[in-house]
């Protein structure tokens, strides 16, 4: 059995919870069949009769699951289910109870049917991507798991715990290493320093496209020593984050992403230092587009926009579905007074990411400098709108390290 943490104790935590609120909806049906009148009418009599037999029917359910006996209530629910196929509580008891009896497959389906039905239950989707990930549907894993923490988890801290960590190892498997790291510092406000943790962050820092299940034998104490280092650097313990990336460099000098990650590090502190460490990357990986990218934003930054040009250029030329690449070429030629071609990549990146409020907001001076006034405004106007449902979502105690690059 493939093992989340805090596995088991999150499913019964669940169920428990659950338990409570749901208990009160079951309650309600059963106060609601019971005060029908039985007989004056054949529809009504009938409906009297199914509200019984289904209350009937979840009794004898929730008694087998309180027991213990959980495997035996689940066909009792799927029988109430039968009786009345929309009703969503049915689903979930179904759900958790084949979760932590490892029937991954089953409770996919089962938690499937429940979005179906509430498709804003947060805790739900969340199920739903574990299982997904249990079943190694890893892409649809993403998407459900994104979408649990859009939605919320109503405050159930050790299933909120289990999604973000699994939501963050799926997004390094799929090379989504900045959006990983940003997951994964959540966890700093929590203290959780649990070495599944660290080896994640170290995915991230070793921008390896790997779960941790699928790490070589021979890279495993790299990613851990890049784990704890880039642990420490988003806790901004930077004198303990320097020691972890002097021992990196000294153990591992040749190897990809050991430069580019100390570069990360020092672009906040010593930006020449991270330049040479970018630039020494690119001797071991001729083709890393991540330190071409950071360069050219740092030289940007500085207002060399020649020296940025061919970095920025070489970058969508190695990776032309990397929004982040077309954003920083379009800003460059658009301060070289290249105007239409920063409109033309600037475009595209916005395609390319329209959630991106950067994208957008580089697109609306852009459409300024060309004399595009309405195209201009209406960028800026979702722009706007995208920063503030960005600043509705984020947690403010999670903002740890906020300013600080990242890998």
């Amino acid at each position: 059995m493939t093992v989340p943490i805090f596995r088991n104790p999150i499913t019964c935590t669940v169920i428990i919870c659950c338990s409570l609120i749901f208990s009160s909806s079951v309650g309600a049906q059963t106060r609601k069949g019971s005060s029908k009148k039985p007989g004056t009418q054949s529809s009504s009599g009938k409906s009297a009769q199914a509200d019984s037999a289904f209350n009937e029917t979840v009794k004898k359910a929730d008694e087998a699951r309180e027991a213990g006996k959980f495997m035996d209530a689940v066909p009792i629910y799927l029988q109430a289910i039968k009786l009345r196929p929309k009703w969503p509580e049915g689903w979930w008891y179904v759900g958790t109870i084949l979760y932590d009896a490892d029937k991954y497959e089953d409770a996919r389906d089962a938690f499937r049917n429940l979005v179906g039905l509430e498709p804003r239950r947060g805790q739900a989707w969340g199920m739903l991507g574990l299982c997904q990930f249990q079943t190694h549907e890893y892409e649809p894993a993403a998407v459900s798991l994104t979408r649990a923490r859009e939605l919320g988890l109503d405050g159930n801290q050790a299933l909120n715990s289990v999604v973000r960590y699994h939501a963050a190892i799926v997004y390094n498997r799929f090379e989504q290493f900045e959006l990983a790291f940003d997951v994964l510092r959540e966890f700093l406000r929590e203290g959780n320093e649990n070495p599944k943790i660290i080896e994640a962050f170290g995915l991230a820092m070793m921008r390896m496209p790997f779960l941790p299940s699928e790490i070589p034998a021979d890279k495993r104490e790299e990613v851990l020593l890049a784990g704890r280092a880039g642990f420490d650097m988003a806790a901004r313990r930077l004198e303990n984050a320097r020691k972890a990336f002097d021992d990196l460099r000294t153990r591992y000098p040749n190897e990809p992403n050991v430069h580019y990650s100390y570069g990360v590090f020092m672009l906040g502190q010593d930006a020449d230092a991270a330049i040479k460490e970018f630039q020494r990357e690119l001797e071991i990986s001729p083709n890393h587009v991540a330190s071409m990218l950071q360069m050219a934003f740092e030289y940007h930054k500085r207002s060399e926009f020649d020296t940025a040009l061919p970095l920025a250029e070489k970058s969508v030329q190695l990776a032309p579905k990397m929004f982040q690449a077309r954003n920083i070429l379009g800003r460059v030629l658009l301060d070289l007074g290249q105007v239409d071609r920063s409109i033309k990549e600037l475009e595209t990146g916005t395609t390319l990411a329209p959630s991106s409020p950067e994208m957008h907001y580089a697109l609306s001076r852009a459409y300024t400098r060309a004399g595009r006034k309405e195209d201009a405004d209406r960028e800026r106007e979702i722009f706007k709108q995208l920063e503030k449902q960005a600043s509705r979502q984020a947690n403010p105690a999670g903002n740890v390290g906020e300013d600080k690059p990242k890998p």
